[in-house]
């Protein structure tokens, strides 16, 4: 689904409906994974989800299981390639070790964050996957392929959890300036609509997060996934006091730890630590205080991954013929 002439590794080439399942720190496990996969998008869930560590080695084994069954079962519409999100942030302790599970079972995508490593590129590359990493500026872009990746997240204004104040407009024509391999966008993306909208800018991919939150096969509290359904861009607050890393979140988790989401103080960001707050007298970040895009105004009920899948399918084939018709 990528534009014409594009080259696209094959991994991503065999992706039919252009859009990335953002991986969800927490919420996504196999179960939301797999469902993303079998309707056709590429499913993605970060490794520090399975704790303790070792669970890796089941859940990977899970997946390729259930995913080379299904792909029997149906060989005409064959499963998605997955991903797999790893943080290479020196706070990542678990990094090496990770690595290695998931070179035992060729993740055919890993996605990292926080830092951009050549050794962490070519070790990817030597079991023949393919790595995407998320930036938020042009500058991180450089960095990243100057390093051996192989395609990038633009991760523009809006996006949940650890997010840029860029525009995607300006995101995706800078880099596409100099950049003609795997791009996906990240920001605010709900939608049939903006999916297109984003390939319209130049992106391959839509990458979205906070609609497979309000799903039943997303590990997220009942309540989280309402508070999704009930909110709009109105109910987003842009801090850094929970990681150190600037990230949208909801206003409404905040008010439930007893804080105020108009008052937040700042936060030192050499003190960044993925998984938890940034200072251990807060509520935890992610448990807690829950990430969340500005895009959550066209979530309206809690739906299976597939049936959103099938809502944005819709709603882009509606877009494209509204663009053809005018």
């Amino acid at each position: 689904m990528s534009a014409p002439g594009r080259f696209l590794p094959a991994a991503l080439a065999q992706v039919k409906f252009p859009v990335v399942g953002a991986p969800l720190f927490i919420i996504s496990t196999p179960a939301l994974l797999i469902a993303q996969c079998k309707a056709g998008v590429v499913g993605a869930m970060p490794a520090l989800n399975a704790r303790p560590a070792a669970q890796l080695d089941d859940w990977l084994a899970e997946i390729t299981e259930t995913l080379a069954a299904h792909d029997r079962a149906h060989p005409q519409q064959p499963a998605a390639p997955f991903a797999i999100n790893q943080i290479v942030h020196k706070s990542n302790d678990r990094l090496e070790q990770d690595l290695q599970v998931c070179a035992r079972y060729r993740v055919p995508i890993v996605i990292t964050s926080l830092g951009a490593r050549e050794d962490v590129n070519q070790a990817v590359h030597g079991w023949g996957g393919v790595v995407l990493h998320d930036v938020i500026s042009n500058v991180f872009a450089h960095k990243a392929i100057d390093k051996g990746a192989d395609g990038l997240i633009a991760v523009a204004a809006g996006a949940g959890g650890h997010a840029s104040v860029k525009s995607p407009f300006a995101m995706v024509q800078e880099i596409r300036a100099w950049f003609d391999g795997p791009l996906a966008l990240s920001g605010s993306i709900a939608s049939g609509g903006a999916i297109l909208a984003a390939q319209a800018m130049g992106a391959d991919f839509a990458y979205i997060g906070s609609p497979f939150i309000a799903t039943p096969e997303a590990r997220a509290a009942d309540a989280y996934k309402q508070m999704i359904v009930q909110s709009d861009s109105d109910d987003i607050v842009y801090s850094n006091f929970y990681t150190g890393i600037h990230g949208n979140y909801l206003k409404g988790s905040i008010r439930n730890a007893g804080m105020d989401p108009d008052h937040l103080p700042q936060s030192d960001p050499s003190k960044m630590n993925f998984a938890g707050g940034a200072d251990a007298s807060t509520a935890r970040a992610w448990k807690d205080i829950w990430g969340c895009g500005q895009g959550i105004g066209a979530i309206h009920e809690v739906l299976p991954a597939a049936d959103l899948i099938a809502r944005l399918q819709r709603e882009y084939a509606q877009a494209r013929a509204r663009l053809c018709a005018g």
